[in-house]
Parts: structure tokens; C-alpha cells; sequence
């Protein structure tokens, strides 16, 4: 069952580029899921209409941006998010990071199939839920996900090209049904009375869809265009998710609800509620697994990666199946404040710091922050047309300095988690990115400075 587009120790090859718009539509499912309709109930709470606006447009422009940088180096390299760790944190260093990154993201797995069989056991027994219900439905759904999974990008994206436009569709009939129960006058009048500020909006905003955005390079990677990075953040992110968050709020507004499965179920629009609580969800959890397999197999190269997403959808699973997961919701919040610093690092480090080094879309070469102590890379591994994976020892000065500016930047991210911290942003996943990136960049410089005198 290996795919031609799973190369996750390879570059992508030219057969297995797609446009961009395609990579788009996998990226933009992800805003259709039950957490995105969540995000857009809460905000819709906490601040009054001309708030939502300016926080929205500011939320999807940071994600736009922080999603258009990485999604670029994964178009341009062809190389998924993990791989790109492994050149700017050494293979020790990344071997670590990458291993946290798949627990986080199989926890996640994990959250997201009980809170979607919750919701599936819910609309087809409201009245009565049983657990026997729900387990059916994780165990049958599960098993779907990891084979959808197993196909790897080339069936997330078909997938994601039929549903696109469904939940467009389902969308807009939510729209419609919420106005005919109130007016968008009465809507906009009604919310003045919400006091939250700007900054906790666009926090809530970028919390949730940061990750992703992050390690985007998992599917523009596979973006024929160069740009596809770029321009799959943008739809994703400041079209198609404000767009979600301003129909499930508006919507929750108009029937007094506080959940969207209380929104769907009071509409009455019956199979179309299952839709959407399926096909985002479906997407969404199959892009963690598949990148928590890639994470798997950067730092395990020697497992099969139909074995390792057998393995990691089915601890997933049992994770759902033991309702063990609501327990180890901040721990799994506290990995997830992992990912973020690392976004700010790769980004200089591809764009500044080894500008030089990354100067065609796959015959790459690095230049790193000292001078290797062997000379130059060899002709045979600029030939090779591969991103290199590995430079010198992890112990370069170029991976202590991503190490240094990681570990400062996690901590930051972490902290905000149990007393809010404000830096430079007011946004601590904003701020752990800017720092990191600023550190990095500082300390390596300097050490290239010391070592050239």
C-alpha cells in the first residue's frame, strides 16, 4: 500500500506536484471541523462586532503569515516539516523534538475522534446517547482515518476536492437558517454589550490553528508552485476559516446556543449536520496522523510507515476508547507549545541564515553557521538534487543556537499557558515565534562573527 506521494525521507518528485489550489483545498477542510465552529462560538461571545472584524482580519493575516512562510520552505524544498527540523536542530536534536511532536499530534488524534463520536453517537441518539454507541462509532471512524491516512496526501486531497464544495454548500444553508431566525441588524446591535479585548480574540484565534499553520511544509511540499505555500495560507486561513468562525457565531448568536451540536441539531437540517461534523473532522484527524507518521518516520527512517500509522491511529483510538485523553488536555497543550518556537527558527534559518544555501527549488545546498570543520559539502551531495538532511554533528553552533532559541521560546509558550505573559505582541504563540527567531538569529551571527576572526 506504499503511495508515490509519501516520500517522507525523499524529496517530492516532479510526477507527484499537483497545483496549488489542490494542496488549498486540503488545508481548507481543516476550518470546517467541529474546532474551528467552536473557536467562532467563543470569540462570537466575547466581543462585539466591530471587535470581530479588526480581531479576525488581524488573527488571519498573522496566520497567513507565520502559515505563508512555512508553507513556502516546504514548497520550495519539497521537504515536510520534520525533515526541515532535522537541518536546523542536527539529528540528535530533532530526533527528540520530532518524537514530542507525534505524541502531541496523536493525543490530538486521539481528542478529536472522542469529541467526534460524541457528536455522531449525539445526532443519531439525542435523546438517549449510550457509550456502546460512541465506541462503535470511534472504533469504525478510526479505522477509516488510518486507512485514509495509510494512502497518504494523494487521498486527503481527494477527499478534500469532493468536500470542499459540500461544505460550502452546507455552510451557506447554515447561513441561511440562522437568518431567518434573526437579523444580521438585530445581530450586530444585540453583541455591543461583549467587552473582551482585541489581543484575547486574536490569541484564541491564532492558538488554535497555529499548529497547523506551522508545519503546513507536511502538504505544500507536495504544491507544484513555488508561491502554493503562500497562497494555500491565505485561502485557508484569512478566507476560508473567518469565514467558518463568522457563520458558526452567528448562527450560535441567533439560536442562544453555546455549542455547535446544539446549533445543528436545533436548525433541523438533519443529515447536514452529520456532514459537517464528519467531513472536516475526517480531514482534520487524518492530517494529524499522517503528520505525526512523518514525524515518526524522520526520526525512525528504518519503520515502515504503513506500520507506524497502524500503530499510532490504533494507540489513538484506545486512548478514545479509555476517555483518558480529557486528563492529559494540558499536557498535550503543554507538547503542543513545543511546535511553536520552531517555526520562527526555520524561518531564519532558511531565509537569513542560510539564505545562500536554499537558492533552487531541490538541488539545495547548506551553508552552516560556522564553517564545516570538513570542508565543504561534497559534489556528490549537491548532485544527489536532496535537500540535506544532516549537516556536520549535532553539536554545530548552528544547532546549539536552534536549541538555545527553542528551549526560550517553548518556555515562553508553555508559561502563557498557566499565567498570561506579554512580550513584544501581547500574543504568546506570536511572541515565543519572534524571539526564538530573534535569539536564533543573534547567536548564530555572533558566532559566525567569532569564528571568522
Amino acid at each position: 500500500m506504499e503511495s508515490p506521494y509519501d516520500t517522507s525521507q525523499q524529496s517530492i518528485e516532479d510526477n507527484a506536484l499537483v497545483s496549488w489550489p489542490r494542496v488549498a483545498a486540503v488545508s481548507a477542510m481543516v476550518s470546517f471541523s467541529i474546532p474551528t465552529f467552536m473557536t467562532g462560538i467563543e470569540l462570537f461571545s466575547l466581543l462585539p462586532w466591530e471587535k470581530i472584524a479588526i480581531t479576525l482580519l488581524i488573527g488571519g493575516a498573522l496566520l497567513t503569515l507565520v502559515g505563508g512562510l512555512m508553507g513556502s520552505i516546504g514548497a520550495i524544498t519539497r521537504k515536510n516539516s520534520y525533515m526541515l527540523v532535522k537541518v536546523a536542530f542536527g539529528d540528535q536534536g530533532a530526533r527528540i523534538l520530532n518524537l514530542l511532536f507525534a505524541i502531541s499530534l496523536v493525543g490530538w488524534f486521539g481528542l478529536n475522534l472522542d469529541l467526534f463520536s460524541s457528536s455522531v453517537a449525539a445526532i443519531l441518539n439525542y435523546d438517549a446517547p449510550n457509550n456502546t454507541l460512541t465506541i462503535g462509532i470511534e472504533a469504525t471512524v478510526g479505522m477509516l482515518m488510518i486507512l485514509t491516512t495509510m494512502y497518504g496526501f494523494n487521498v486527503i486531497n481527494r477527499l478534500s476536492i469532493i468536500l470542499v464544495p459540500l461544505m460550502l454548500v452546507v455552510s451557506g444553508v447554515l447561513l441561511y437558517q440562522s437568518l431567518t431566525v434573526t437579523s444580521f441588524h438585530h445581530f450586530t446591535s444585540a453583541m455591543s454589550h461583549a467587552h473582551g479585548s482585541i489581543s484575547q480574540g486574536v490569541s484564541l484565534i491564532v492558538g488554535v490553528i497555529i499548529i497547523g499553520a506551522i508545519i503546513l511544509p507536511d502538504i505544500t511540499r507536495f504544491s507544484r508552485q513555488r508561491r502554493g505555500g503562500a497562497y494555500t495560507a491565505f485561502w485557508s486561513y484569512l478566507i476560508a476559516q473567518s469565514a467558518v468562525i463568522v457563520i458558526a457565531g452567528f448562527a450560535a448568536f441567533a439560536l442562544k446556543a453555546n455549542n455547535i451540536l446544539d446549533v445543528l441539531l436545533a436548525l433541523g437540517i438533519g443529515s447536514w449536520s452529520l456532514l459537517i461534523v464528519i467531513a472536516g473532522s475526517w480531514i482534520l484527524n487524518a492530517l494529524n496522523l499522517y503528520s505525526a507518521e512523518l514525524a515518526v518516520n524522520a526520526s525512525l527512517p528504518r519503520l515502515k510507515q504503513n506500520l507506524v500509522a497502524i500503530g499510532l491511529g490504533v494507540v489513538g483510538m484506545f486512548a478514545a476508547f479509555a476517555n483518558i485523553l480529557e486528563i492529559f488536555v494540558l499536557f498535550l497543550s503543554v507538547l503542543t507549545a513545543v511546535f511553536i518556537p520552531v517555526a520562527g527558527i526555520i524561518a531564519v534559518d532558511f531565509f537569513v541564515l542560510n539564505k545562500s544555501g536554499y537558492s533552487t527549488a531541490v538541488s539545495l545546498k547548506r551553508i552552516t553557521c560556522t564553517p564545516p570543520t570538513s570542508g565543504q559539502l561534497s559534489d556528490k551531495a549537491i548532485a544527489s538534487e536532496q535537500y540535506p538532511t544532516s549537516v556536520q554533528s549535532p553539536l554545530s553552533s548552528n544547532h546549539k543556537s536552534a536549541l538555545i532559541a527553542w528551549a526560550v521560546g517553548a518556555g515562553i509558550a508553555g508559561y502563557d499557558l498557566f499565567e498570561p505573559l506579554s512580550l513584544i505582541s501581547g500574543i504568546a504563540a506570536l511572541d515565543a515565534i519572534v524571539v526564538s527567531a530573534i535569539l536564533h538569529l543573534v547567536v548564530c551571527s555572533a558566532s559566525r562573527l567569532f569564528t571568522d576572526r
